[in-house]
């Protein structure tokens, strides 16, 4: 009763949290796609020489260094929009600027009707996810000039 008052076990001072805990990986990977959302810039460019009408090419931005692209070809008279060719920058990937940047292309170009070229593992599996089907690479549209086919 009016001994020294029991308490309970603490963790000794240096210690937060479990033993084991990944919490570094979790906040850090949080932290990527919180840096992708928010310090990512998109600038859109014409690829010139014979690439044809309406080959273009959305490069993702960040810190002045360019992290990623995504190469397209459009036509207003289809209304249809064509993914050529995807890549992200291997410190960016399953981080979202490749969600993000097609969500930008479907809202830049409202109307058209996507799909895509492209047929490795990861981007078919993105492509699947947005709801943008696979056509075949050989695919032109009869608007595009002869040299550009």
């Amino acid at each position: 009763m009016f001994g020294p008052a029991l308490t309970a076990p603490t963790s000794p001072p240096g210690q937060v949290g479990a033993k084991h805990s990944r919490r570094g990986k979790i906040s850090g990977r949080l932290r990527r796609r919180l840096l992708a959302y928010r310090a990512i810039d998109f600038l859109s460019t014409h690829i010139p020489d014979h690439s044809g009408p309406g080959k273009e090419c959305l490069l993702l931005v960040h810190v002045r260094q360019v992290v990623g692209q995504v190469q397209y070809r459009i036509c207003t008279d289809c209304a249809q929009g064509v993914i050529t060719a995807l890549v992200i920058d291997k410190h960016f990937h399953s981080i979202g600027p490749a969600n993000r940047a097609l969500s930008h292309l479907r809202s830049r170009h409202p109307g058209l009707a996507w799909c895509s070229t492209l047929s490795m593992r990861t981007t078919r599996d993105l492509l699947r996810r947005m709801s943008i089907p696979t056509a075949p690479a050989d695919t032109h549209c009869p608007h595009a000039s002869p040299a550009a086919a």
